[in-house]
């Protein structure tokens, strides 16, 4: 299902020649075709793949300037943007069809899909899940809305509240690895970036589905756009029971939540410019997400963004701007709905953001340049030091008494050289960030990849980066947990190499990687202490993982034309071994809790006209213990999960049944919260 870019042969037209000796370095690699026509093709690269759109020739620099990369923002693996043909980072993309195919009702349940991301969920329908890359843990990510970083300072549970319904993505883009001089130092191990769809073209969508326990959920969007300028606007709203009730036989598993969602864009002459505003409401509850000493927790999170980004022409430096300000506001309740067994806890958080960069070719190759400001303001009446002046929480009779204010400066360097079958991206990223009074470090990168032929592709890298404690680790001393302020940012360097083949209906990719992290954040507690024993927030000194990913995708009705039934299939597995592990006496809530194996595999089916199922399993096994709510102490165990949609299209209609947990397994994904067993959504939308 997820599909890594490969390279792709391109074809350039052109009228003249520049006579610059470096007017061919962005063509390497294509068929080059010189002509007098009047119309030719002028290409734009993402990570998604590349678009050929034929142009006339008295609009060439209106047409250049309007296919930046701005319109379609991409993880690409480099500051600029390379032809996909000649992207050397991996790049994995879902597209907007396996979105709409798979048997999936939250971002959460699609990343599940890709091999190396570890969705660690506590509720389904994205009521809480951490999701991490490579072995890492759920804040060593980083989370963008069309490349905009929207992590949160406080805590990474949080991070995927989006203020876009499932069926406003475009499509996902997962790049595993750090990726430090592409977006500064939040992306330790990765980064996944969510791409709406476009406000510049016209179109209506309308939704509406139920199922098991109680689900219900709908969504409308509408866009328009004339001229060189597009709106959208999109909201939706989901509700469930839950699946599971407390001792005392209430719910502590239900969600409600809705989103909003507004985009608009302009693209002009040597100017693109676009924007977003977004709310994500969210309550649920908690279960036993944070302690077993509650089975009845629950939490309430708002969430809004709003960003503006530019991209313009100056000369032959293509620029690019973007400013943004993220809020969230979030309130825990231990015990639900009672402050005299734990008081409710409160948190603000404020982040405001600018950068600015470009990139410009030389007869050396492509350079570009960038700098990020980033300001992180957390207020909360438990987390952080002693504010000055006390905050009032609006609607209660309490106050924000504790906070943190730091800023992070990221310079960002990189240079890229492509040379026939040879491209090399090498930069780096130099950070300082005033907490603790960090002085500026530097953390450099190289990527190296070689085309033998159309189809085959060889590739190493090593790239470096660091992250800084969220404010959670830092000072959240309640309920049995025990913070340390004086914890020090985790580094990382990490060494892949690895091979790729695209050929016609064949795709395959086999890669190795070492992973040596300094400074591992981690919540731990030694259970010599007793079950009452604290969860404190530590450095381990150093963990050195190795893993392995491999990934086969055919298009089977192209290696067989003969039959209409079979259409694609797709298998991929990851293995991962860390040199540490879980001893007597010590017990890991996230760093020695890895899935060491990883098997995906997913087919697609036509079953009739119009008709089409799409199956997906999974089977994962994950390494270190918990302790059970007897206190007994539990491993946790390798379980297998199949899911079904079965889809009846007839344009613009589409109605579905979709089958999560086929086989009815019992499983957790985190300590003592077991997932839901078998259960169905059906639903229908239209699109127009």
């Amino acid at each position: 299902m997820y599909k890594p870019n490969f390279y792709k042969r391109e074809v350039f037209v052109f009228r003249r020649f520049g006579r610059k000796g470096y007017s061919l370095f962005a063509c390497l690699g294509r068929e080059v075709v010189i002509s007098t026509l009047s119309a030719f093709t002028l290409t734009h690269a993402t990570a998604k793949g590349v678009s050929i759109k034929p142009i006339k020739a008295d609009t060439i620099a209106a047409a250049t300037d309007r296919e930046m990369i701005l319109g379609e923002v991409s993880v690409t693996g480099t500051r600029a943007p390379l032809a996909s043909g000649r992207t050397v980072r991996m790049v994995r993309v879902l597209t907007k069809a396996d979105i709409a195919a798979a048997p999936a009702q939250s971002v959460n349940d699609l990343l599940k899909l890709a091999v190396g991301v570890d969705v660690r969920q506590r509720g389904p329908i994205g009521a809480q899940t951490d999701v991490s890359i490579r072995g890492g843990n759920y804040e060593q990510i980083a989370i963008l809305l069309n490349g905009v970083n929207i992590c949160d300072p406080q805590t990474g549970h949080n991070a995927f509240d989006f203020p876009v319904d499932i069926s406003e993505i475009e499509r996902i883009e997962v790049l595993e690895g750090p990726a430090g001089r592409v977006y500064g130092t939040s992306s330790l191990s990765g980064a996944i970036n969510i791409v709406t769809s476009s406000p510049m073209r016209t179109s209506a969508y309308a939704r509406a589905e139920g199922g098991s326990y109680g689900y219900a959920s709908a969504a409308v969007r509408l866009a328009l756009s004339g001229g060189n300028a597009g709106n959208s606007i999109s909201g939706s709203y989901t509700r469930s029971d839950g699946y599971s009730r407390n001792k005392a036989g209430g719910l502590n598993a239900d969600y409600s939540g809705g989103k909003a969602f507004y985009q608009g864009a302009y693209a002009g002459d040597g100017i693109a410019v676009r924007w977003h505003a977004g709310m994500s409401i969210k309550d649920c509850g908690a279960n036993t997400f944070y302690g077993v000493s509650s089975d009845d927790q629950f939490e309430h999170t708002m969430k809004t963004y709003t960003a503006l980004q530019a991209e313009a022409r100056a000369g032959a430096f293509r620029l690019r701007s973007s400013i943004y300000w993220n809020h969230g506001a979030d309130r825990f309740e231990y015990f639900r709905g009672s402050e005299v067994k734990s008081p409710f806890n409160y948190h603000r958080s404020d982040v405001f953001g600018v950068s600015v960069g470009g990139y410009f070719d030389s007869p050396l190759g492509r350079t570009s340049v960038g700098a990020e400001l980033r300001n992180e303001d957390v207020v909360s009446t438990k987390l952080g030091e002693p504010l000055s002046r006390p905050h009032h929480i609006h609607g209660t009779d309490r106050d924000y008494k504790y906070g943190l204010n730091r800023t992070n400066v990221n310079l960002m360097l990189e240079h890229n050289v492509v040379w026939r079958g040879l491209t090399v991206s090498a930069g780096l990223v130099a950070a300082k960030n005033s907490w603790n009074d960090m002085n500026m470090r530097v953390y450099p990168g190289v990527d190296i990849s070689y085309a033998i032929g159309r189809s085959l592709t060889v590739f190493a890298s090593c790239n470096t980066s660091l992250r800084m404690p969220s404010v959670t680790e830092l000072y959240y001393s309640v309920d049995g947990h025990k913070a340390d302020k004086y914890l020090k940012p985790e580094e990382l360097t990490a060494f892949e190499g690895g091979v790729r083949y695209a050929s016609g209906a064949v795709q395959a990719e086999a890669s190795v990687y070492h992973n040596r992290y300094k400074n591992m954040i981690d919540w731990v507690r030694h259970t010599s202490d007793g079950p009452d024993a604290s969860w404190e927030s530590v450095n381990f000194t150093r963990i050195n993982a190795l893993g392995v990913e491999a990934s086969l995708r055919l298009g089977l009705d192209r290696l067989m034309p003969s039959q209409h039934v079979l259409h694609s299939l797709a298998v991929s597995y990851g293995y991962i071994d860390q040199d540490k592990a879980n001893t007597d006496g010590l017990e890991s809530k996230y760093s020695l809790e890895y899935l060491r194996h990883k098997l995906v595999a997913s087919l697609g089916v036509s079953v009739v006209r119009n008709v089409s199922l799409g199956l997906s399993c999974r089977w994962q096994d994950r390494t270190g213990i918990y302790t059970d709510t007897g206190g007994m102490k539990q491993s946790y165990s390798p379980y297998a999960v199949a899911d079904a949609r079965l889809e009846w299209l007839v344009r613009p209609c589409k109605m579905y049944v979709e089958a999560n947990n086929l086989l009815n397994t019992t499983y957790v994904d985190y300590g003592n919260v077991p997932q839901p067993g078998f259960w169905f959504v059906a639903g229908a939308s239209v699109e127009l």
